[in-house]
């Protein structure tokens, strides 16, 4: 089964009072190219993370995102109570002592002081956290591979179905070869009766006509295409990792088809050629997106 590049994946756990995401795309490319974003607590563990992630997806590129969301009450700044009824008493007792007037708004004025909002940061990445966090990378990484399967087993299909016709279109080829070896036939006879006007040597004719057909040959073509078709099936079966083996046969797929487009010399059979070129052209896009 063949693995495609793209996928999603995304998983989440709860820690104490907050929620910890993570989140993996990949697209095709022809090497790792990992660029990540992760939450200030957990860069201590990005080359952990970097590694975990390269060894299960192999390939793509691919982006990951770590982070955290905390419940709306704890994710309140504090405020220091302690310090605003000092400072209250304070300007309190300054006022009276001045006889400079209270402040209307008493919130708004001690909100304002220094240090009275404050919060206080977790700068230590605890054991219990990471193992919960990397839980949460490593299921995202699961779902992102459930997915590649999944499009896989599409490509899969829409591969043999290519194959398929390509191998359809090939095999109706074989009348318009008979066909074309006698035209040839009649045109050279009916050229050299028209334009010489004399009798000629008819064996030597046919030992020419043997040599120029034998030259407009597409046998071995064919033959050696559908042996491409066949490993291009066998190399689908092998597992995943040959996206780059599925290319290389699709490009010998497509020398064989250009090799017997030019030594068709016939109207129908080119037709036919275009349209098997199609066909392996939708393949060759689709190749990039294998693993």
């Amino acid at each position: 089964m063949i693995l495609s590049m793209t996928g999603y994946g995304k998983a989440v756990a709860t820690y104490g009072n907050k929620k910890i995401y993570a989140e993996v795309k990949s697209l095709n490319s022809k090497a790792m190219d990992l660029s990540t974003r992760i939450a200030p607590l957990y860069r201590e563990k990005e080359m952990e993370i970097r590694t975990l992630i390269a060894q299960q997806l192999e390939r793509g590129k691919i982006d990951f995102s770590l982070w955290t969301e905390e419940e709306s009450a704890v994710g309140a700044t504090p405020i220091n109570t302690s310090l605003v009824a000092s400072y209250h008493a304070q300007i309190k007792s300054i006022c009276e002592s001045t006889g400079i007037p209270e402040p209307t708004d008493w919130f708004a004025t001690l909100l304002r002081m220094p240090d009275v909002l404050s919060r206080t940061e977790v700068k230590e990445l605890s054991d219990e956290e990471w193992s919960v966090a990397r839980e949460v990378v490593t299921q995202a990484i699961a779902q992102l591979m459930d997915f590649r399967r999944q499009e896989g087993a599409a490509l899969e299909k829409k591969f043999c179905e290519k194959l398929d016709n390509i191998a359809t279109l090939l095999a109706s080829i074989e009348p318009y070869e008979k066909e074309r070896t006698e035209k040839i036939r009649e045109r050279i006879v009916d050229g050299l009766q028209k334009n010489l006007g004399m009798e000629y040597d008819k064996n030597r004719l046919e030992q020419e006509l043997i040599f120029y057909i034998e030259k407009l040959d597409i046998n071995e073509e064919k033959q050696r295409l559908t042996n491409h078709l066949s490993y291009f099936r066998q190399t689908m079966s092998e597992g995943h990792g040959q996206g780059k083996k599925l290319g290389f046969i699709a490009q010998e797929m497509g020398r064989e088809i250009n090799t017997t487009g030019s030594k068709s010399n016939h109207a129908e059979m080119q037709i036919i050629v275009v349209k098997m070129k199609d066909e392996l052209e939708q393949i060759k896009e689709q190749v990039l997106n294998v693993m």
